[in-house]
């Protein structure tokens, strides 16, 4: 059949003025990502089901206004940092940086206006499903050090992946970790839970933390634990467990240690539903992944179609450095120096089960 492996139409102008816009990526077999450079938001997946029925995976918002009054991080493109700092400070070369502290006495997910905040310049391409955009955070934006130059190249592949390739470059050192902040429901968003789905994580370490999401700098083991993932286990079947790690996180909001070499591309995570039979599969260069199980939401939200958000109905994956990495040097660095590059790459690939 005949299809535009890409398109573009205009999503709205944002409050202070500047011109928002949508870009589907479509492929052969008719699987569609839409993202906009709004914070370079995947605001739909479409994949097919077991019977090649295509529904929406990812939980956003119908209007651009929506997603500026509503800072949920769907889709988004997080950074300069993502997850959380303790005590919004951090020491780099003997100098102490002051950031936000916009998640209790913490700093989480780049600050007051992160990544997710801004319009980046996209350049689509012209005959591929493939997107790339790009922003420039001017040294002392949020508090961060240097000039960051970040380049984010989306791909819809032809075996229904969508892949994720991060870079960036600094003329001052100073601290990056970035990430893409879906919410996942692969009965379809707006569904009511993803307790039912099969998750495993291919990690024999995670990391505690206290009471306020921080590391505690401990790589615990998973044995014994509701963490213990390695082998596909129902959400549910974990989740309700007694276990201070999940009374801290309500639930799971945890960074898991990936089991890798270091940079290889390899498969961090898997998600199964039942239900329509799709099956996520997770790939990424990072050395960590963050699985949150959706427990701030609480059906206050109204998403696309008018769906309701409903308690847990939707997970996060979230490829990425350690939280809290810059004051922790024992975990991996998250440094970035002049005449170095950042780079990472993370594909979720989706398929079917019976």
């Amino acid at each position: 059949m005949n299809f535009d492996p890409i398109s573009k139409s205009q999503f709205g102008t944002t409050a202070d003025g500047a011109a928002a816009s949508l870009f589907a990526l479509t492929n052969s077999r008719g699987a569609q990502a839409v993202i906009t450079d709004y914070g370079g938001a995947v605001v739909t997946l479409k994949v097919p089901d077991r019977l090649g029925e295509f529904g929406d995976v990812v939980l956003g918002f119908d209007t651009l206004a929506e997603y500026e009054q509503h800072r949920r991080f769907f889709g988004a493109l997080i950074g300069r940092y993502a997850n959380r700092i303790a005590d919004a400070v951090f020491v780099l070369n003997g100098h102490e940086y002051r950031l936000a502290a916009n998640n209790g006495k913490n700093h989480l997910h780049g600050g007051i206006r992160g990544f997710d905040r801004v319009v980046w310049s996209a350049k689509p391409s012209t005959d591929a499903a493939e997107l790339e955009l790009f922003y420039s955070s001017e040294d002392g934006e949020e508090g961060y050090p240097g000039n960051l130059d970040a380049t984010v190249r989306y791909t819809l592949t032809e075996e229904n992946e969508l892949e994720i390739q991060y870079s960036a470059i600094t003329d001052q050192e100073t601290i990056v970790n970035l990430t893409n902040h879906s919410y996942f429901n692969l009965s379809g968003a707006g569904n009511d839970s993803i307790l039912g789905n099969e998750i495993s994580i291919n990690a024999d370490r995670y990391t505690p933390t206290d009471d306020t999401s921080i590391p505690t700098g401990e790589l615990a083991s998973v044995e014994g634990t509701p963490f213990d993932l390695r082998e596909p286990k129902t959400i549910v079947s974990r989740i309700t467990e007694q276990h201070q790690q999940l009374e801290f996180g309500r639930g799971f909001d945890h960074n898991f240690v990936l089991n890798k070499t270091e940079n290889e591309l390899s498969l961090a995570a898997a998600v199964y539903d039942p239900l329509t039979g799709r099956f996520m599969e997770v790939q990424t260069t990072e050395p960590g992944i963050q699985f949150y199980s959706g427990n701030f939401l609480d059906g206050s939200l109204t998403g696309k179609g008018g769906h309701k958000y409903k308690y847990r109905s939707a997970l996060c994956l979230e490829a990425q450095h350690f939280p809290d990495s810059p004051n922790r040097p024992e975990f991996p660095s998250t440094v970035l120096r002049p005449g170095e590059e950042y780079s990472q790459t993370t594909i979720y690939k989706f398929s079917t089960r019976p």
